[in-house]
């Protein structure tokens, strides 16, 4: 059973968060904080208390945005201890994922908090503290990948993404109406969307082969036009996309 503290300077989000979480049968026990400082004299008492004291937490669910030291902040002063909680960014800001998960979040939940989300996380806090049952999860569809915006789940085509950009343990999907965030390295995308004409041109990008309207040399180096947007192809990868252009035509 897992020891969640929520931190929320906004009381109404603070107590919806604490209800979700109690109604999980995964959490033991869940208690709030109001701010970053009290959070900060609670985790405290939970690391003199040590892993399987009675003051134990495992796991906090931090807002971003808070007055004074703010949810970042707490995260950076975590890594300084040797054993701290898991971390669990919960936030209306989409902007900050990257610099959370550089600070080694388990998760990044966007408000207003949904049950099945919530749940999500719960369980990736749980499989790294040992502690939560493997629930089985059905596969998901190869031909769209979902994405979160605002707390709403939608599904994006692969067909449609013309490329993806890493963006720490993130990749940015672009497409033609706009581009969404997900939380899978771009590795992993690479390997799923081989057979699907998706190649690595930079260790930064992927490309969609159908959405390269261009490739242009100049003076040594290489790129391509995706759309309005040119983007540069490393030197290891220059002669393998040639190649495969050349195939394809």
């Amino acid at each position: 059973m897992l020891r969640a503290l929520a931190v929320d300077d906004e009381r109404p989000s603070l107590e919806e968060l604490l209800y979700l979480l109690n109604a999980d049968p995964r959490i033991g026990s869940a208690e709030g904080a109001g701010d970053a400082t009290e959070a900060l004299r609670r985790i405290n008492r939970a690391l003199e208390s040590g892993p399987g004291g009675p003051e134990a937490i495992d796991v906090v669910f931090l807002d971003i945005n808070m007055p004074g030291l703010d949810g970042l902040d707490l995260a950076r002063l975590l890594t300084g201890f040797a054993r701290p909680p898991l971390i669990v960014f919960v936030t209306a800001h989409e902007d900050f994922a990257v610099q959370a998960f550089d600070l080694k979040a388990v998760d990044y939940v966007l408000k207003p908090v949904r049950k099945e989300r919530l749940a999500e996380a719960v369980r990736r806090v749980g499989e790294l503290r040992g502690s939560a049952p493997r629930i089985p999860v059905s596969e998901p569809d190869p031909d769209q990948i979902p994405v979160e915006l605002g707390g709403v789940t939608r599904f994006v085509a692969v067909d449609d993404i013309t490329h993806v950009e890493a963006q720490g343990d993130y990749a940015r999907l672009h497409t033609d109406r706009g581009s969404h965030l997900v939380r899978i390295p771009l590795s992993t995308l690479e390997d799923r969307w081989r057979a699907r004409g998706f190649v690595r041109i930079h260790r930064r990008h992927l490309v969609a082969l159908r959405h390269i309207g261009e490739l242009r040399l100049d003076a040594g180096t290489v790129s391509v036009m995706v759309g309005s947007e040119e983007l540069q192809v490393s030197r290891r990868h220059a002669r393998e996309l040639r190649d495969l252009l050349m195939r394809r035509t």
